[in-house]
């Protein structure tokens, strides 16, 4: 108890000196220790943040993409080693036909990325090339991802792509022949009681949600600078009681059987300039058993971790562009080993 109301009052510290905006949650050994909420929500209508409040989860979303892939993989629509062109078609023309399944979940397709993270800028930029409000069906991204030339032969070596994501979303749609949005739901969410999550439009948030800041105070919100509706690399929105549910199903083999499970954290890669590897669709430790979901975007910042070894989740989800990390710090020195 005395660590627990130790690492709240951290979490407290932290949360007030850097002006934290949105929910922290830590699970141990089943128990839950840790679950607060910080700022607002609505910062012009003065609307508290929950620890119910729905928050968009930036590339977090990327882990909900792979189970899709995964269960249709397990069902047999589609396998690791199917390649994108064999979906695709005339579309996309500058994707290598050797790309697999398998390349676009590791990151080692190779392709040219719409949304290129090495590229400099910071991240309240406006990258996007068409009007956000045309990109609400993963198909409607298609004019985003085209145009861009192969950077390495398939398979080769890691680089993090956004846009293999859209892509693997566009073949799990062509291959079912159900919306990528309905697939999260049916295949991941359901399975893994995720009541609150999904891929809301930005334009109509309901009450549950929260705005998305580019700084740390003013009310300018990233509705210009994101796809009106996320895809395959983000734009879902979630709690952290649907993080944790779905960490819990994803172990327990509610979505996928334990051997896609275990194939997806399995290190596929070294990621060496951040000190980690990776997994399909999930980052991974490099030096611990620890697996966690990322985001990062304008008015999005999200972490969440679990460790089998030591039965500890937690998570870390903001909604405004560089809010979390100070805590996502904090929480990994007080609870790594």
């Amino acid at each position: 108890m005395a660590d627990s109301e130790s690492l709240r009052a951290a979490i407290a510290d932290v949360a007030e000196r850097t002006g934290f905006s949105g929910v922290v949650r830590v699970d141990r050994a089943g128990a839950t220790e840790v679950c607060v909420a910080h700022g607002y929500a609505d910062r012009a209508h003065r609307v508290p943040n929950t620890v119910d409040t729905r928050l968009a989860m930036a590339s977090g979303s990327k882990t909900l993409t792979a189970l899709v892939v995964m269960a249709l993989v397990e069902r047999g629509t589609l396998a690791l080693g199917t390649t994108a062109r064999s979906l695709l078609g005339a579309d996309l023309p500058l994707i290598a036909d050797d790309v697999t399944v398998e390349h676009l979940l590791a990151h080692r397709s190779g392709i040219g990325d719409y949304l290129d993270e090495t590229a400099g800028g910071d991240i309240t930029d406006y990258v996007l090339t068409v009007p956000v409000h045309a990109l609400a069906t993963t198909e409607q991204f298609l004019p985003e991802l085209d145009g861009h030339p192969t950077v390495s032969p398939a398979g080769e070596r890691f680089a993090y792509c956004n846009g293999g994501y859209v892509v693997l979303a566009l073949l799990v749609e062509r291959a079912s022949g159900v919306d990528f949005h309905e697939l999260v739901r049916t295949l991941v969410c359901e399975p893994a009681g995720m009541v609150d999550t999904g891929f809301l439009r930005s334009d109509e948030l309901p009450g549950s949600a929260a705005r998305g800041y580019l700084a740390v105070d003013g009310l300018r919100t990233n509705v210009l600078h994101l796809p009106v509706r996320g895809s395959g690399d983000g734009g879902a929105y979630t709690t952290v009681a649907d993080v944790h549910a779905l960490w819990s199903a994803l172990m327990a083999g509610r979505i996928v059987g334990p051997a896609l499970v275990a194939e997806m954290l399995r290190p596929h890669s070294d990621w060496p300039e951040e000190s980690r590897r990776y997994g399909l669709g999930i980052h991974l430790s490099a030096i611990r058993d620890a697996a966690w979901l990322e985001g990062y975007d304008a008015g999005v910042s999200f972490t969440s971790m679990h460790q089998p070894s030591t039965a500890l989740t937690w998570t870390v989800v903001s909604n405004w562009s560089r809010g979390s990390w100070p805590l996502v710090t904090l929480l990994d020195e007080r609870l790594g080993d």
